[in-house]
C-alpha cells in the first residue's frame, strides 16, 4: 500500500493485476475512470515514462481535490463521470488512448466518511451522491417515491427479495409524517421488515446499495462508460475494469462478450458481418492473502480485453 494510500485508509483492489494488464507502452496515454484516492493512478504513473500520460475522472469532488496532491506534469484530472470520457478527452486534444481502467463502485473512504451517508455503521444524513454538488439525495428520492418505484429499485438494484416489505414500511413511515432521512432510521427499517439474511451479512446491505446505485445512476453510467472506453480505445489498447457485485460484472462480461464476436447486419445478411470490436484476455480475482488483509476485495472481479486491430 502506498503512503498516500494509508493516509486515507483506502486499500486499492487488485493494484498489481489491474496496472500489469493495463499498461502495455511506458510512453502510451491512460485513463483511469475513477481516480479515487488515486491507488491506480499513482502506480500507472510509475510505469510511464516522461512521454506517457495519464487522463483521470472521478465525480466525486473530494477525489478531485485529493488529486492536486499529483505534482506530475503527466497526469490531469476530470471533475466528470467517466460516461463522459470521450468529450473530456476531445477537450484535452487526445482522440485515442492505449488503455482505459474502471475500478467501480464505492470506495473506501466514501464509505467510511459518516455524513456521506454510505454506511449503515454510522448515524448519518441519508445523502449517497458521489457528486455532493449536484442531483438528488437518498432521502430526497425515499421522501417522492411511490412504493411501487421503491420496490422496483430495491428489487432490482439490491436484488433483495423483501423489497415489496420494506417499500411499503418505507410508505408507511411517510405517511405518518416521520419519513427516512439517515442511514440509523433506514438500516433499523430494514431490519425490521428483512426476516431472514444471509449469515455475516446486515440486513440492510442490499437495500443501502440499491439506493446508493439507483441515486447515482451508476449502471447506466456503466454502459455508457464502457461505450466511450470502446470508442477511444486505439487498435491493441486495453479495456481493464474491476467490479465488486453481480450487477457490474454482469454488464461488462456482456458488453466484452457482444463486442468479441463478428455480427451480422440483419437488415443486410448477405453483406459482411462487423468485424469484432474486442478480444477478452482475462478474468482475475483477488488472491487468498489480498482478501485475508482486505476483506472488501473478496467480492472484486476484474476482467481484460484488448482493443482489435480494426479502427472504429
Amino acid at each position: 500500500m502506498t503512503a498516500a494510500a494509508a493516509a486515507s485508509g483506502h486499500t486499492t483492489v487488485l493494484l498489481a493485476e489491474a496496472v500489469d494488464a493495463l499498461v502495455t507502452r511506458e510512453d502510451g496515454i491512460y485513463v483511469d475512470g475513477t481516480f479515487g484516492r488515486g491507488g491506480h493512478a499513482r502506480a500507472v504513473l510509475a510505469r510511464l515514462s516522461a512521454r506517457g500520460r495519464l487522463v483521470a475522472f472521478d465525480r466525486d469532488p473530494q477525489a478531485v481535490a485529493a488529486a492536486a496532491s499529483i505534482a506530475d506534469p503527466r497526469f490531469a484530472i476530470c471533475h466528470a463521470s467517466f460516461a463522459e470520457m470521450r468529450a473530456e478527452l476531445a477537450a484535452l486534444g487526445v482522440e485515442r488512448v492505449d488503455g482505459v481502467l474502471l475500478d467501480l463502485g464505492v470506495s473506501s473512504p466514501q464509505i467510511d466518511t459518516p455524513e456521506r451517508g454510505f454506511s449503515f455503521r454510522f448515524e448519518a444524513p441519508l445523502d449517497m451522491r458521489m457528486d455532493t454538488s449536484r442531483g438528488e439525495t437518498a432521502a430526497d428520492f425515499i421522501a417522492r417515491a411511490d412504493e411501487r418505484l421503491l420496490t422496483q429499485v430495491i428489487r432490482d438494484y439490491g436484488e433483495e427479495r423483501f423489497a415489496f416489505q420494506i417499500a411499503k414500511a418505507l410508505v408507511a413511515r411517510r405517511e405518518g409524517g416521520d419519513p427516512v432521512r439517515t442511514t440509523g432510521q433506514l438500516s433499523a427499517l430494514v431490519a425490521r421488515a428483512v426476516k431472514t439474511r444471509e449469515p455475516g451479512q446486515d440486513p440492510a446491505t442490499r437495500t443501502f446499495q440499491a439506493f446508493r446505485i439507483f441515486v447515482n445512476a451508476e449502471l447506466e453510467a456503466l454502459e455508457q462508460g464502457l461505450k466511450a472506453a470502446l470508442e477511444v480505445l486505439a487498435p491493441q489498447g486495453r479495456l481493464v475494469v474491476i467490479a465488486f457485485h453481480s450487477l457490474e460484472d454482469r454488464i461488462v462480461k456482456t458488453f466484452i462478450q457482444r463486442e468479441s464476436r463478428d455480427e451480422v447486419d440483419r437488415r443486410a445478411p448477405f453483406a459482411p458481418p462487423r468485424p469484432l470490436r474486442l478480444a477478452a484476455l482475462a478474468r482475475v480475482k483477488p488472491g487468498p492473502a489480498e482478501i485475508a488483509a482486505n476483506p472488501r476485495a473478496r467480492s472484486a472481479v476484474m476482467r481484460v480485453a484488448e482493443r482489435s486491430e480494426v479502427p472504429a
